[in-house]
Parts: structure tokens; C-alpha cells; sequence
């Protein structure tokens, strides 16, 4: 009976490894860096040797592993083909194959917000429900749709890519995507303070953020909480974009919650408490009840995530 399993998050910088019991709890964890150079040929055969040397520190025999889950930056096919990781060089290929080539093990490759999802769900605040939908607000919007307790992946591994819902046609910069008014460009880090600069450039209002020298999300949330008047209004217009997007995607799935993590998400309850302001306003009445909850993982989630794939 094998009584571990590896949780592995492939970031464009570094990759975080967990090693979990069977059962759930998270008995090590460290990072290694992601090597992007000669197209990624290298992160695979890092990971592997990091696993290997953990087994030999632990005293693990390979035979009582159950396998190696493994959350990456891009689309993932049901059999682990990867549809190109632009963050880490991946062109198209099957990289569970490859690296249970490598290690010997079991391995499943999904997509890092999926993963994330998965972790949110099985140890985190989506723990007690079948139906969640995890909303990861980053550098972008990641999403992942967990109905009946499965995945919901799709037939191109974009399901759950709510950030590339379109909720504003009038935009007129591009999304990273290439289209334009993407719910990305409104609610993730980099979203936020776009709508900031864009806001401190067309009004003379007095803020707090003027001062700030490089702008982030967490200073636009603290100064809202501060009672800053302009800060106010861009947490105000991001709550309005994500609850828009959010009522709209409980009429399709109708999940018991929404989990919020992401960096973003740090800034707490303040982002549940106007992002559901706007969702009651726009939810269509049979899904009203709906919960909103902050993800508990943290940057651990897609780590969980991974191993709970293998089990």
C-alpha cells in the first residue's frame, strides 16, 4: 500500500514539490528554479532529481509512492499532452509520459489552475463541497470548474479559462490573448493597476496613490482601506467586472461556491464583500445563494493539487 504522493507547481520562475501523505497532510516542501533556457529541456529532468533526492534523504522506497501530480502554465490534454507553455518554452508534447519515463512513477499533468482548483477543493476552502469553481487572480485570471467532485478540463484543456471571458467590447487595449476586453485586463494584479493608471491620468482627485512609486494591487487595496476616495472607486469597478463575470458563470454551472485565491486575494475580505455585492445584482435569482470564500492554500494550493490528481 502506498502511502505518499508528490504534488508538484511548475511557476515560470520556480517550481514548488510537496511531499503529502496518502492522507492528505503536507509533510515537506521546497522549490528548485525553473531552467526556461533551450526550451524548457531541462525542467523535467530537474524535477525528477529533486524527487529522487528527496526519496533518498527521506528514506522512501519509490515502491510506496503513489505518483507525481504536476500542475503547469498552459493547457494540458486528458493523456498529459501540454499545448504549449509559452512561460516555460513547452512547445506540444506529453509531458506525463516523460517524465514517468524519467522517475519511474505515475505521473498526471493538468493545468496549474486546474490544479490549484483541485487543491482549494480536496484541503482548502472549498473542502466539504462537491461543486466549486476556483477563480485565481494572479498576474492573470486563471479558473478551475470542479462539478460533482471531477474536473471539468474540456476538450482543449480551456475549461475554466474565465479570464478570457470578453466583458467589455469597447475595450481598446489587447489582452496578453490577443483579443481585447478580456475579464483579465480588469481583475488580475496587473489588471488592477492598468485601471489604475488609467484612472490617475484622466483626474486631477488627490489620492494616496500618486505617491506610490510602482503601483502593485496590495497599495491599491490598502489605500482603499484607508478610505482613499480613488482607490475606493477602483475596487468598486473591480468587484462590479468580477461579480459581472462571476453571476454569469454560476447561470451556466450553478456551483455551490466560488473560491478566491490568487495574490490578489490576499488583500482579504474586502474583495469578497464587493465582488458579492455586484454578484447579487447581476446573479439570476435561483442562483443567489451562491457562496463566495477566500482559498486557505495559498501558494501551496497547486501543490495539493497535484497530489490530490493522483489520488
Amino acid at each position: 500500500m502506498a502511502n505518499y504522493v508528490f504534488g508538484v507547481d511548475i511557476g515560470g520562475t520556480t517550481v514548488k514539490i510537496g511531499l503529502f501523505s496518502t492522507d492528505g497532510e503536507l509533510l515537506d516542501k521546497w522549490e528548485i528554479t525553473t531552467r526556461t533556457d533551450d526550451g524548457g529541456a531541462f525542467i523535467l529532468p530537474d524535477i525528477a532529481a529533486s524527487i529522487e533526492a528527496k526519496l533518498t534523504e527521506k528514506g522512501i522506497d519509490k515502491a510506496d509512492v503513489k505518483g507525481v501530480g504536476m500542475g503547469v502554465p498552459g493547457p494540458v490534454k486528458d493523456d498529459g499532452t501540454v499545448i504549449k507553455c509559452v512561460n516555460l518554452g513547452w512547445g506540444i508534447f506529453n509531458a506525463s509520459e516523460e517524465l514517468s519515463g524519467i522517475i519511474g512513477l505515475p505521473v498526471k499533468v493538468g493545468n496549474d489552475a486546474n490544479m490549484a482548483a483541485l487543491g482549494e477543493y480536496w484541503q482548502g476552502g472549498g473542502k466539504g463541497f462537491s461543486n466549486v469553481i476556483m477563480v485565481t487572480l494572479g498576474t492573470g485570471v486563471g479558473g478551475g470548474i470542479i462539478l460533482n467532485g471531477k474536473m471539468l478540463a474540456g476538450v482543449n484543456g480551456a475549461g475554466g479559462e474565465i479570464g478570457h471571458m470578453t466583458i467589455d467590447w469597447d475595450e481598446q487595449d489587447a489582452c496578453n490573448c490577443g483579443k481585447k476586453g478580456c475579464l483579465e485586463q480588469y481583475a488580475s494584479a496587473t489588471g488592477i493597476v492598468r485601471l489604475a493608471n488609467r484612472a490617475l491620468n484622466a483626474s486631477d482627485k488627490p489620492s494616496k496613490l500618486r505617491e506610490v512609486k510602482f503601483l502593485s494591487a496590495k497599495e491599491i487595496f490598502d489605500a482603499a482601506k484607508s478610505g482613499d476616495e480613488l482607490a475606493n472607486g477602483l475596487v468598486d469597478e473591480f468587484g462590479k467586472r468580477l461579480g459581472y463575470a462571476l453571476a454569469n458563470i454560476a447561470c451556466v454551472v450553478d456551483p455551490e461556491v466560488f473560491v478566491i485565491g490568487g495574490g490578489v486575494s490576499k488583500a482579504g475580505q474586502i474583495i469578497i464583500d464587493t465582488v458579492n455585492k455586484y454578484f447579487q445584482q447581476y446573479a439570476f435569482h435561483a442562483c443567489k445563494d451562491t457562496q463566495l470564500k477566500l482559498a486557505t492554500l495559498g501558494n501551496d494550493a497547486g501543490m495539493y493539487g497535484g497530489a490530490a490528481s493522483i489520488l
